[in-house]
This record gives C-alpha cells, structure tokens and sequence, in this order.
C-alpha cells in the first residue's frame, strides 16, 4: 500500500494542448479513487502521468512518499512498483494463464518456486486456478480480464492502476466484476486509482471520486458528497444529469429566467428546497447577480395535466410535454419539454406516456453565483 501524492502537477502536449492543470490531490493509504469526466477532461492523462508514461511539465508526484516526478527528478514507470490494468486486457496470446500472471515476478528475478506459490494463490483469489495451463484464445473475456488483473497484483504492487479496465465486458459481467475487483483491492489492501467514463460505476466502486474537466479537477468527494452537494453546475450536470436554469440571485431569493420555475420557499421567504440551506444564508439587502439553478431528475415531482387541483397549474407555469419515458430500475427516466427547456425526470409511482402534458413542480435545487466566473456554491 502506498500513498500517492500530486503537487501543481500539470502536463503540456508537444501541439501545445494543456492536459493537465494545477492538479494538486493526494490518494490515500489504502483508498480506492475514481477519475471522472467526459472525453478530454484530463482523467487518462493523470492515470498516465501517475503510471510514468507521461512526463509532467510542471509540478510534484510522490508515491508512498519517494518523490517519482519533479523538475530534477525522473522513476521510469518499470522501477515505481505499480501495478496496472487497461482496458484490452494486454494479455500475451503465446503463454498460459500461469505464465502470464507469473512473468512480473520472472521479470524481476524471483525464484520458480516462489513464483509458483504466488501465482498459485493470485489465480485462486481471481477464480483461475482450473485455467491456469490454459491459452488467453481459449478464455472468455471476463476471464481474461481477471487473467490481467492477476499479473497486475502478483508482485505486490504499492498502487493498482486502472484504465477503463471494465469498459470492454458487457452487463451483467461488468457488474459481477466491479464486486470482485472491489473485494480483492479490499482483501489486499490495494491503494487503487480507476479511470472511467461510466458514472454509475465511479460512485459505486470509490471511496471518493475525482471529477475532471478541461485537465482541471473540478470537485473530489464521496459518492454522497457528489449527488448531494455538488460544488458547480458541470459536476451537477455531468454527475446527475440536472437540468439548468439561468436566472437571478436577489436577496438571497432565485428567479428564474424560465416562466414555470418555482421553488419551495421558507416562511421567512427564503429558498429551501424542500430540504436544507447549503452555505451561508444571503443577507437582506445584497446586491443582485446572475446565477444558475441545477435540479437533478430526482428532485422533481410531475403531476398529470388531469390530476391537478383547483386552480393548478399557478397563472404563468406553462405545463411541460413528455417527449419520451424510458422504464429504469429506478423508475421511468422522463424526459420533457418544459417550455423549450429539455428537462430530465425520474418518475415513480405512475407510467407517463409520449405526448402527456405535465405540471412539473421542483422540490429541491442547487444555485451557483455567476459572478466571478468560476462558479462557488449560493443556496440549496
């Protein structure tokens, strides 16, 4: 196990393209980290960056507290004791199951009989021993990703690295090894940093998670810090799909630009959401500024056009029309129409249809200040 620790870490491509900026993040003994972000975000970069396979243009990396990158200081990726996982397993057709697994160990001059032992007891932990004089043609892909996930522990690496090491397998494989990787991380008790674009598995596999976007990190957290408490709207919007709606902070109340956003509101007249006030509460009298509010598909309830009370929907709330509904384990993912605004539900508890008129009514929200550009947390 070891510690993995980025200082202003920052990579420049040779075409001048910055893909990495001010990374400054420190992996835990032990811990397993999820780098998320869409394509060119920067996450693969820092993977390759911590691997040695890129060298950084600027800052410090340590791992388990031996400096590995710096300005006079270069561990070429073989001597940093890493172990690494990618995404088209890169197994060797021409050796055995055994064979592959053993070569690290071959490689750095342990002794057959103890390479035996090893490899015999990292096949048991992975489900492999029946399969270990067996060729890679003849496995099947979730085999020969445990085959690659065998050779990437065998040596004891202090940190395992993964590079969309699941990405390729289909569902419910994919599922059944996110278990088993994290319990055998766990039972060795791997430090493990894993690049994937698959949201779902980020915030289901890792202690925390690194969100990433344009070679910056934009928020690192739980999996609960990221749903509950997103620091801006991209994390808002790339972890939870919420839907945006620009509009204008004023005395700690949000107005909406968009004809039908409402938001519950305290007695005093404050937003609350439904839920609690996140920050420090907006003092009577401030300035106005232009901000942004994100809902998740969670945090809206839609009534049906002909379910709704007298008097609904409220003079000026356009009703929104279901473009589609698609049946999820978690409901239906709705998506709508909101009076030009594409709008993203979850719904449980009735089947809406193609073409339904809705009343969507918002019951809780994340608002941004915009003021500074960079956006900070205002309310909740």
């Amino acid at each position: 196990m070891a510690t993995i620790k980025m200082t202003d870490l920052g990579h420049v491509y040779d075409n001048g393209h910055v893909g990495l900026e001010g990374i400054d993040l420190e992996v835990r003994d032990g811990e397993f980290l999820a780098l998320l972000g869409p394509s060119g975000s920067g996450k693969t970069t820092l993977l390759r960056t911590i691997a040695g396979f890129l060298r950084p243009s600027a800052g410090e990396l340590a791992i388990g507290g031996r400096t590995v990158a710096a300005a006079d200081v270069w561990i070429p990726p073989e001597k940093r004791g890493l172990g690494m996982v990618f995404q088209d397993h890169a197994i060797w057709p021409h050796l055995s199951v055994a064979g592959n697994v053993g070569y690290p160990l071959k490689l750095a001059g342990v002794p057959r009989t103890q390479i035996s032992g090893r490899v015999e007891a990292v096949l048991a932990q992975v489900g492999l021993t029946e399969y270990a004089n067996r060729k890679p043609s003849a496995l099947s892909g979730g085999q020969r990703q445990r085959v690659a996930l065998a050779r990437a522990i065998v040596a004891s690496p202090q940190a395992l690295l993964l590079d969309e090491a699941l990405s390729a397998l289909d569902e419910p494989l994919r599922a059944r090894l996110r278990l088993e990787l994290r319990a055998l991380t766990r039972e060795e008790g791997l430090t493990a940093v894993h690049v994937t674009h698959d949201r779902a598995e980020a915030l289901g596999l890792a202690d925390r998670v690194v969100v990433l976007n344009n070679g910056k990190i934009q928020q690192v957290g739980t999996p609960k810090e990221l749903l509950e408490h997103p620091v801006n709207s991209f994390v808002a919007t790339f972890v939870s799909d919420a839907t945006l709606f620009p509009g204008t902070l004023v005395d700690g109340n949000f107005h909406a630009d968009h004809p039908g956003f409402r938001l519950p509101r305290t007695q005093d007249g404050y937003l609350n959401h439904g839920a609690e006030i996140i920050g420090t509460k907006p003092q009577t009298g401030s300035r106005s500024r232009r901000a942004v509010a994100a809902v998740d598909p969670a945090s809206v309830r839609l009534k049906a056009a002909g379910s709704m009370d007298q008097g609904e929907p409220r003079p000026g709330s356009p009703l929104a029309r279901v473009t589609s509904a698609l049946y999820g384990r978690h409901g239906y993912e709705t998506s709508l129409d909101w009076a030009g605004t594409q709008m993203r539900v979850l719904v449980n508890g009735w089947v809406p249809q193609e073409g339904d008129m809705v009343l969507p009514m918002i019951e809780r929200a994340h608002v941004f200040s915009q003021e500074t550009g960079v956006e900070g947390k205002q309310a909740a």
